[in-house]
C-alpha cells in the first residue's frame, strides 16, 4: 500500500486526506472486507502524522460505515459492501 502524500497546506485537514486515501483502498479492494486496517502506529509512520490524526481518520471511516473497530484488536473493513 503506497500512501498518498499528505499536504498540510491543503484546505482539507490531514485526517480527512488519510480517510479518503484509505476509503479509496477499501473501494478498490486493496483493503479487502474482513481484513484489518493498519494500526494507528502504522498509520502515523505511513503518513507522518500524530496518533490523534490517525485516530480521527479511522473515526471518519467508521462514521461512513466502511470499517468497524474491536477494542484492543484493531479496525477492520466491513464485510458488507453497503457502505462502499
Amino acid at each position: 500500500m503506497a500512501a498518498r502524500e499528505i499536504d498540510p497546506r491543503a484546505p482539507e485537514p490531514p485526517y480527512r486526506q488519510i480517510a479518503a486515501d484509505l476509503a479509496a483502498e477499501i473501494k478498490s479492494g486493496e483493503l479487502a472486507p474482513g481484513r484489518p486496517l493498519p494500526s494507528e502506529k502504522e498509520l502515523t509512520e505511513r503518513y507522518g502524522v500524530a496518533r490523534n490524526t490517525a485516530r480521527s481518520a479511522l473515526t471518519v471511516l467508521r462514521d461512513q460505515g466502511l470499517i468497524y473497530t474491536v477494542p484492543s484488536r484493531g479496525s477492520y473493513v466491513v464485510e458488507s459492501a453497503d457502505g462502499v
